[in-house]
């Protein structure tokens, strides 16, 4: 469908495979930040720096991408589709830096095994949402991109369940309100990042609606 395309155009796709790339990335560090808790605040101020660089590299992508879409005549996918899923695709990331920033600033020592088992949920969403978005460029792909669509569907709805049993547990074992708190807002940003997978998925099977 798109082999036709003019370079300028063909590069929307170059600059949607660049942030999936730095997605999946902030996901991986977003997972050894978990496994690295025990290790003291200043590796943990490591992690979040290194979430932070790829944040803001991923935020000028996101700004290219959208200054192309005002100076290009033809795009390769309708415009609101390029806006909604560039601008999703950056929430990701954006919802990932918040949790570090979180646990940073709240001085979190330890998590719960369902935080920990959200953080897995969250890079897993991360590797599907790269793996769909560099197969966007040709609707041959329509198939496996589906596919990945209902796997990241499926990982959201993983994390909400890990939320719901994580939050159960604390008002019903938690006696320090304070850690209840905390603990309640980690949960949360998690399971937000699989939410704004899952939206981008959503997004990129409107595509292949629209173009099939």
């Amino acid at each position: 469908m798109f082999s036709k395309l003019m370079p300028r155009e063909a590069k929307f796709f170059d600059l949607f495979n660049a942030h999936a790339d730095l997605i999946v990335k902030g996901g991986r560090q977003l997972v050894a930040l978990v496994e690295d808790l025990g290790k003291g605040h200043d590796v943990l101020a490591q992690h979040v720096q290194a979430i932070d660089e790829i944040e803001t590299t991923a935020d000028k992508i996101t700004h290219q991408t959208i200054a192309l879409l005002h100076t290009s005549f033809n795009t390769p996918l309708d415009r609101d589709e390029i806006h909604h899923l560039i601008m999703r695709m950056d929430d990701i990331l954006d919802l990932i830096q918040d949790f570090a920033e979180a646990m940073y600033l709240y001085d979190i020592r330890e998590l719960t095994p369902e935080a920990t088992q959200l953080a897995t949920i969250v890079v897993s969403s991360c590797e599907r949402v790269r793996s769909a978005v560099i197969l966007l460029h040709k609707m041959d792909n329509a198939p496996a991109m589906l596919k990945l669509c209902r796997e990241i569907d499926q990982l959201e709805s993983d994390a909400d369940r890990a939320m719901r049993t994580g939050i159960t547990k604390l008002f019903r074992d938690d006696v320090d309100v304070k850690h209840l708190i905390k603990m309640k807002g980690i949960y949360e940003l998690l399971e937000s990042v699989t939410d704004r997978a899952e939206d981008v998925a959503n997004i990129i099977e409107g595509i292949i609606l629209e173009n099939s």
